[in-house]
């Protein structure tokens, strides 16, 4: 049998992730990983976890957390979410929030409700690789977002596009892969150009909670409410999630957005998988409301130590022609090689000769530029294997400057 013959059109443009092959590689302890970007699993509440999910299936919950549920996700939950997005600026209702599978499955979502095939995404440049692969399903075109670029709205994509432009996507905060966050007059400007567009703009918040230091920025939405007067004129599609905070094992994640965006997504949830796992969303609720916010106070402190290790280590050990950024939260520092240099080429020499692996950069552009950078994680490395990794990365790259 060839089931190549029986695809859909869409199947050619779905590949394997990179950083999930390489996620791969830290079952192997010689290996030390700066490649996938995870939280450490050593920093999950597990015990809180444990108790509570004892204590629900031990309780008046037990069948109910075991039985089918609404598609629009357990209503104490949303409504612990609606009252955090009031907290960050937007005032909102339960009927405001939709709990998904992950905010991957968000963005798959938005994909399949926003883009037909041919239509414009505007994405960063580099952007989120699990969006591309979500919008990829959709068979749209690719667009560089630069919330700054003041041409007229028609300049701005290419005019012989069969195609809508739907939609602008970026993570504002502490971006996957790049660390960076988007200042408040961008965000302004990003609003701007939308609305002269006439398009959807889908902020993905998944680190929007690890916040080391710096002055905290607004979310999109929060200024789209003010601009607009309520939720229910905002353009902005915000998708939030535990993965980063709490634990990703129990794919829970949630979209916040107007009323009419929140029912065509329950119709593709309802179409899909009826609804998140009921149990895990009622534990998730439960354990939020006992420890959200001394969790991930214990979460700043030891991912903001690591950052700050592996910026000296950059500083010490990367030879010259080499830049980063300069993160003040999430999990990530990007790096900037010289143009010569290859990531693809210099993570297989780096896992040959030094046992060290990264995310080559060219994964995150839609179009497969700019090769010669890199994505670190910081999340799951110690300080000294953070030393020891970025000695042996160091050494790679002068060897391949030197030829």
């Amino acid at each position: 049998m060839d089931w190549n013959t029986l695809l859909a059109s869409r199947g050619a443009r779905m590949k394997a992730s990179e950083i999930r092959e390489l996620l791969k590689l830290l079952d192997q302890p010689d290996i030390i990983s700066f490649a996938g970007g995870i939280p450490d699993p050593t920093l999950f509440p597990a015990q809180a976890f444990a108790e509570t999910f004892a204590s629900v299936m031990a309780g008046p919950l037990a069948n109910s957390a075991l039985q089918y549920s609404v598609s629009e996700g357990y209503l104490p939950l949303r409504e612990w979410l609606a009252a955090r997005m009031a907290a960050l600026g937007v005032p909102c209702g339960a009927e405001n929030i939709l709990i998904t599978s992950g905010s991957q499955q968000a963005l798959d979502y938005l994909g399949k409700l926003l883009l037909s095939p041919g239509d414009t995404a505007m994405v960063g440049w580099p952007t989120y690789l699990g969006a591309l692969g979500a919008f990829n399903a959709y068979e749209p075109r690719y667009e560089r977002l630069d919330p700054l670029d003041n041409r007229p709205a028609g300049e701005l994509v290419d005019a012989a596009a069969p195609g809508a432009v739907k939609f602008a996507y970026l993570t504002p905060d502490f971006a996957n892969p790049t660390g960076e966050t988007l200042p408040l007059a961008q965000r302004h400007a990003l609003l701007d150009r939308a609305e002269a567009m006439g398009i959807a703009v889908i902020e993905d918040s998944a680190y929007q909670a690890l916040r080391y230091d710096g002055e905290a920025v607004p979310p999109i939405l929060a200024l789209d409410v003010a601009r607009s007067g309520g939720i229910e004129n905002t353009r902005t599609i915000y998708c939030g999630s535990f993965s980063k905070t709490l634990a990703p094992g129990l794919r829970v994640g949630w979209v916040c957005a107007a009323k009419p965006v929140i029912q065509r997504l329950v119709l593709m949830k309802q179409a899909a998988d009826l609804h998140s796992a009921t149990l895990n969303q009622i534990v998730t609720h439960q354990v939020a409301e006992k420890l959200f916010d001394r969790h991930v106070a214990g979460l700043h402190a030891t991912y903001s130590a690591r950052r700050d290790a592996l910026l000296a280590a950059l500083a010490r050990e990367m030879p010259e022609g080499v830049s980063w950024t300069r993160p003040e939260g999430g999990m990530f520092i990007w790096l900037t090689l010289p143009e010569a240099m290859d990531g693809a080429a210099l993570l297989a020499r780096a896992i040959a000769t030094e046992k060290v692996a990264f995310v080559p950069g060219g994964a995150f552009f839609a179009d497969g530029s700019n090769r010669n950078t890199l994505r670190l994680s910081f999340s799951c490395a110690s300080p000294s294997q953070i030393d020891e990794g970025m000695a042996r990365l160091g050494r790679v790259m002068r060897s391949r400057l030197e030829k």
